[in-house]
């Protein structure tokens, strides 16, 4: 045997997995429990796509035939109600999976915030892997408690917090996110409009300006040219969103 031919194959399965090493769920999401045979069965497998912002990705009863990873960028779920109007579901970060459900439709919308790079994997692609892999289904398990424990704080946020308690909440909800992506940089994006935001919070879009503009005069928001934030003081701003 040639030993070029290990140290190829070596080189192969590297070349395979590299794009996994930069990749948001790799950081935060179900292959964070992966090996390096797992991220490079990931990497055979999984499509991936670059996308453009506000590219959808799924609608709304689209048949579910395949789940999306987020590698990069942000997301939004939404829900058009009957009467026209749009409900925010919630934002989605690198990391982050979408489209994963027992149902046979999506129960909502899937648009891209920004651009950015996604990985569409089949069902039965998924479900194979997780009974290869059951670290992956113990860290499927994770996210679905985190998700629901997301909801839960959202529904607190709505039904008791008044606005600038609701922004105030919402901001903090940004940094948590970066902080699970492992980013630490001070400046956050925030490519949702505030118009999203208001729909998500259940406030008018005028309400959410006033709330801004508040947090901005007590110092606790900086906003940014190319829609980023600064969080100056995060312990201050918890106590506004706590009502304190």
């Amino acid at each position: 045997m040639n030993p070029l031919d290990s140290l190829s194959g070596q080189k192969t399965a590297q070349n395979a997995a590299a794009p996994c090493a930069r990749c948001g769920s790799r950081i935060a999401g179900i292959c964070a429990a992966l090996d390096i045979a797992g991220l490079d069965e990931i990497a055979h497998e999984a499509r991936r796509t670059a996308v453009q912002a506000r590219e959808t990705l799924f609608r709304e009863g689209d048949p579910t035939s395949a789940v999306i990873m987020l590698v990069s960028g942000m997301a939004k779920l939404s829900r058009l109600m009957a009467d026209g109007r749009q409900q925010v579901l919630g934002f989605r970060f690198a990391g982050d999976i979408m489209g994963f459900t027992n149902g046979h439709s999506h129960s909502a919308d899937a648009e891209m915030l920004t651009d950015g790079l996604i990985c569409r994997m089949t069902r039965s692609q998924l479900d194979a892997m997780l009974v290869r892999f059951p670290s992956a289904q113990r860290r499927l398990m994770e996210l679905c408690v985190q998700e629901l424990a997301l909801t839960q704080d959202q529904l607190v946020t709505v039904g008791r917090r008044h606005a600038e308690q609701r922004v105030a909440a919402f901001l903090i909800s940004l940094s948590v996110a970066a902080r699970r992506r492992a980013e630490f940089t001070p400046l956050l994006d925030m490519p949702m409009t505030r118009a999203e935001i208001g729909d998500l919070l259940g406030l008018a879009l005028e309400t959410v300006s006033r709330a801004f503009t508040a947090l901005r005069k007590r110092g606790l928001v900086i906003e940014h040219p190319g829609h980023r934030v600064e969080l100056p003081d995060l312990e201050a701003l918890a106590l506004v969103a706590d009502g304190v």
